[in-house]
């Protein structure tokens, strides 16, 4: 019986306090491969200000009028291609990333997990990681490079939640780690890894990572800076004899001017240019999901191959491999310092 349980009167209801969480985030899935479900998932995705930042009374009706009218059916099936007896890969993988922290960690602390976008939700995960008891939560974005469209909307949530929570929790934040040691050695080992065991030598290493529009750039987002860091430390570390790097920048969407170059150009670039072997990795995704397995995977070969490629290899993100893992643990001690003991 704790203190506090030894000063309530007989007649007040139990109360759970004292508690230690860590809620891993990452960024949404629809709950099935179907319209219907891909239809709600991009609604909620594409009217969130920090990933769509043309004023609503211009956004939304093209939103509601065109975008939710064709694009569902055609993203439902991309999601089909992917789509595992565990439901989507991306929710299925970081789950088992937080069932494997929670492992790591051990009991002292609850470990969960939940999707800006989607289900699990935020407010629905931190109401019950409070409701367990946690008064100290780290919330831990598992984006490694910052932008205002990923780790500052997670944020957004957990703020909106708190607004409506009369007990709340204190937080910390898991920083971005586009540049931790721990996690350009995890993608380095990881990476070699995988290259040593395809049965060709790539001529050239695509890093590709998420696109955003040019203007964030622009206004100060520092997401570009961030990638192209996370690159120039990755290929010091790789340091492959005769393989060369290009960086990129994938899932372009809209008219609007993005970041360059562009995934699908830059493949096309290179078989056109005479590259035979190429493999491509993701570094900024810490989960496989429809942009890495789909586009990159499926779509990716497809643009190399048409444009005279031979061999493609599209690598796995760190996932829950023993490398992802451990760079994960590492990560998260270290913000729980204080909270923990070591």
């Amino acid at each position: 019986m704790t203190w506090q349980e030894q000063q309530l009167p007989g007649d007040h209801p139990p109360v759970k306090s004292g508690g230690i969480g860590v809620l891993v985030v990452n960024l949404g899935t629809p709950d099935a491969p179907d319209r219907k479900s891909v239809k709600r998932y991009l609604a909620e995705f594409l009217s969130d200000r920090r990933v769509v930042e043309i004023p609503p009374i211009a956004w939304q009706p093209i939103l509601r009028g065109i975008i939710l009218n064709t694009r569902p059916q055609k993203s439902a099936a991309a999601y089909a291609k992917v789509w595992s007896e565990d439901g989507s890969p991306l929710a299925a993988i970081t789950k088992r990333q937080a069932e494997l922290l929670q492992e790591r960690i051990g009991g002292g602390v609850i470990v969960d997990w939940a999707m800006r976008y989607g289900q699990p939700s935020i407010p629905e995960r931190l109401q019950a990681m409070k409701g367990a008891g946690c008064e100290r939560i780290l919330i831990a974005p598992l984006y490694p490079q910052y932008s205002g469209a990923t780790t500052a909307t997670v944020m957004d949530k957990v703020g909106e939640t708190l607004g409506g929570m009369r007990w709340q929790a204190s937080l910390r934040t898991l920083p971005p780690y586009h540049d931790d040691s721990a996690y350009i050695d995890a993608l380095a080992s990881d990476i070699d890894r995988q290259l040593g065991a395809l049965d060709f030598e790539p001529e050239v290493l695509v890093l590709s990572f998420h696109g955003m529009p040019q203007r964030t750039l622009e206004l100060g987002d520092p997401y570009h800076c961030h990638c192209q860091k996370t690159s120039r430390l990755l290929q010091a570390k790789l340091a492959r004899s005769g393989l060369r790097f290009r960086t990129s920048f994938q899932s372009r969407f809209g008219p609007a001017k993005w970041l360059e170059p562009a995934t699908d150009t830059v493949l096309e670039e290179e078989a056109s240019a005479g590259t035979k072997r190429l493999a491509i990795a993701a570094p900024g995704f810490s989960a496989d999901c429809l942009e890495t397995l789909e586009e990159l995977g499926m779509e990716g070969r497809e643009q190399f191959e048409e444009a005279g490629g031979e061999q493609f290899a599209a690598l796995s993100c760190l996932n829950d491999s023993d490398a992802g893992m451990d760079m994960l643990e590492h990560l998260i001690r270290r913000e729980l310092s204080g909270w923990i003991k070591p």
